[in-house]
């Protein structure tokens, strides 16, 4: 994903832009659209009229607007009475405004038809900076929600009923999710009709030719239409009833018992999970299903589609669920080992990004790097978090209780809270303050000592950390000449003590040596500075990632993938003899993780290949394969340069 500028300037710019408030419109609730739309694959074009009934929100409205998509031109918009009203348009932040002649009061039943066309090729520039959510081609076509392909108000937020009458011409068939039926159309063309009779965020469709392939699979109907072959739909079908039966066990059950696999096209998301129905970027769908990417996107027909986020200040209870369902998959298939892996990479990414709080993520510009980091990445931190709180039991009861109990409705994280201290039988609002309204994370320092008592053994301590309104319960581990114990403290503030008693003499005692809690370590803080510059990287800011790098070989020099990630930006900046330098540091460093000893000596491999020296070359790719480390096809990356040498790109100049 191509995001223009440093992702500090996006996310300010994303802060100044972002919010209604900020841009001066005036609330309504969208009730009901009625929408009939006529897409010509040959032209690339869309032709519609979108009924919109609504009720303001605010009082004494006279103007309204609406997002869509700025290569669409409004040809009238008239009101419920039939009068002409007066479009304008705000190009900049792909707006639709219409004032009206009359105040329109609160809570009032009103009705506005807007009359509008245009070419959407897959060209244009998107609502979402960057991401492509709309495309009419000659043999398809999707038009997704994001695209605001119709006049959308309070994107991700505001539910409604609806009905979608898609024309196509003959040869042509329409996937829509909701409830599909027959509708009149001219000669040569078909028209679906496509009802949604409880409120949600419907309105993404495609266009394909032909049927789809079915997969029945734990009592879960795949229909695939995939352009890239049968066995990569027959692979996706399957993998979808294994994870949907899944998921079905941890929420309870599935919206949807028939869910439509649709490819898409290079430039939209891995991913995109509508009614009953998920998007596919042909990349993305390779040969074998991405169990990852369709849990991910699945576990939304119920934390996005079934309920979604009040506001998009709340936008870390859906995305973060989708995360967090990716660890639960884990946990289930490959044990809790690999959990803990995954926990430790997602709080790393969690920690890229410290302000604004969760509360405030309408700040994060859509789809950006910060936007994942904070709302999926520490969303399934905070219900990770929530998890250990609760406790297992708990837990599930509530990842079951709020999607059915919110079920065709929004959901805020005060509901959110509410429901979890119902079920818990205690106040969790620290929690929900500590890591959801407030930002930063606890760095602890531990000091006790040990006494001798008639039964045992007494500890005392003190737990401090920096956070003055931080409240969580902390677990202790004691290691001593007898079994470890574990004991649980209450830390509220700055400076904690405590007062432990074990019978077994003490040796050493650690805190959250299982690494629940999110917070700042030695460890922590290299991993972080490390991720921030690897996604500096991503979108070629080097000189911000190599002060990143910088960062973390400041805290643990003998860091291999701090090295590393530095010998590969001089690499791609051709800095040759420097990149070399830093892949054997990295060798000579720590060697976490395993993989970048084969890598290191491979990219070295390729150094002396550039620079002509072949016979150390080839000492080097031999070095990477007797490691026998195969990371990301390690190995024959290393067999192919034995063959033959490693020639650079040509330079552009």
């Amino acid at each position: 994903m191509k995001i223009v500028g440093t992702i500090l300037t996006a996310s300010l710019f994303a802060s100044l832009l972002s919010g209604q408030e900020a841009r001066g419109r005036s609330r309504i609730d969208v009730v009901n659209y009625q929408i009939k739309a006529d897409v010509d694959p040959r032209t690339q074009t869309l032709k519609a009229t979108a009924r919109i009934k609504f009720q303001p929100v605010d009082d004494r409205i006279t103007t309204i607007a609406f997002d869509l998509h700025n290569s669409l031109n409004v040809t009238s918009v008239v009101d419920g009475q039939g009068r002409a009203l007066t479009p304008t348009r705000n190009l900049q932040e792909f707006q639709l405004r219409i004032a009206f002649p009359d105040i329109l009061a609160k809570g009032s039943e009103q009705e506005v038809v807007v009359n509008y066309e245009g070419r959407l090729s897959g060209q244009e520039e998107s609502p979402v900076y960057g991401v492509k959510f709309a495309a009419i081609k000659p043999e398809y076509a999707f038009l997704l929600y994001p695209a605001r392909w119709f006049p959308v108000n309070e994107y991700t937020a505001d539910r409604y009923t609806a009905e979608f009458a898609i024309t196509v011409p003959e040869g042509f068939n329409v996937v829509a999710g909701g409830i599909e039926t027959s509708g009149p159309a001219p000669a040569g063309k078909k028209t679906t009709v496509c009802s949604f009779a409880k409120p949600s965020l419907a309105g993404s469709i495609a266009v394909v030719q032909g049927g789809p392939k079915t997969v029945a699979e734990q009592g879960v109907t795949a229909l695939t239409y995939f352009r890239s072959g049968a066995a990569a739909a027959q692979s996706w079908g399957e993998e979808t009833g294994k994870v949907l039966s899944f998921l079905t066990g941890i929420f309870g059950l599935a919206p949807y018992s028939a869910i439509s696999l649709i490819e898409t096209e290079d430039g939209a998301p891995n991913g995109y999970a509508a009614p009953g129905m998920l998007f596919l970027n042909p990349r993305a769908i390779g040969s074998q299903a991405n169990a990852r990417l369709l849990v991910n996107q699945l576990a939304r027909q119920w934390w996005g589609i079934q309920t979604s986020p009040a506001t998009r200040n709340h936008l870390w209870i859906t995305n973060g669920m989708a995360r967090y369902a990716e660890l639960l998959w884990v946990e289930q298939s490959q044990g809790p080992g690999a959990l803990e892996g995954e926990v430790r990479d997602t709080y790393v990414e969690a920690m890229t990004v410290d302000n604004p709080p969760l509360i405030q993520a309408a700040r994060f510009e859509d789809y950006s790097p910060e936007y994942w980091a904070a709302t999926a990445g520490k969303g399934a931190a905070v219900y990770h978090m929530l998890r250990s709180v609760m406790g297992d039991e708990k837990f599930t009861e509530l990842v079951k209780t709020v999607p059915d109990k919110f079920a065709g409705r929004s959901v805020s994280t005060e509901a959110l809270k509410d429901v979890a201290s119902q079920l818990t039988g205690q106040d969790l609002g620290y929690f929900f303050i500590q890591w959801i309204e407030s930002s930063g994370a606890p760095e602890f320092k531990l000091e006790y000592t040990v006494y001798r008592t008639q039964k045992g053994f007494r500890i005392m301590g003190k737990i401090s950390q920096d956070l003055d309104t931080f409240r969580m319960p902390v677990t202790l581990k004691i290691e001593t000449e007898g079994n470890p114990e574990e004991k649980v403290v209450d830390v509220s503030g700055t400076s904690s003590e405590f007062l432990l008693e074990t019978f077994g003499k003490p040796k050493r005692v650690e805190i959250d040596v299982n690494n629940k809690l999110l917070r700042m370590s030695r460890t922590m803080r290299v991993a972080v500075s490390i991720r921030k510059g690897e996604m500096f990287a991503e979108i070629g800011e080097y000189g911000e990632a190599l002060k990143e790098y910088t960062k973390a070989l400041e805290v643990a020099r003998n860091s291999s993938l701090a090295h590393y990630r530095v010998g590969e930006v001089f690499f791609l900046q051709n800095n040759y003899q420097s990149a070399a330098n830093e892949f054997r540091e990295s060798l000579n460093g720590d060697l976490e993780p395993k993989w970048t000893e084969v890598w290191g000596h491979i990219n070295l491999g390729k150094i002396f290949d550039i620079t002509g020296q072949r016979e150390r070359a080839v000492n080097e790719y031999n070095l990477a394969i007797r490691t026998k480390d195969n990371t990301q096809n390690a190995q024959e990356e290393a067999a192919k340069y034995l063959k033959e040498p490693f020639k650079r790109a040509r330079p552009a100049f």
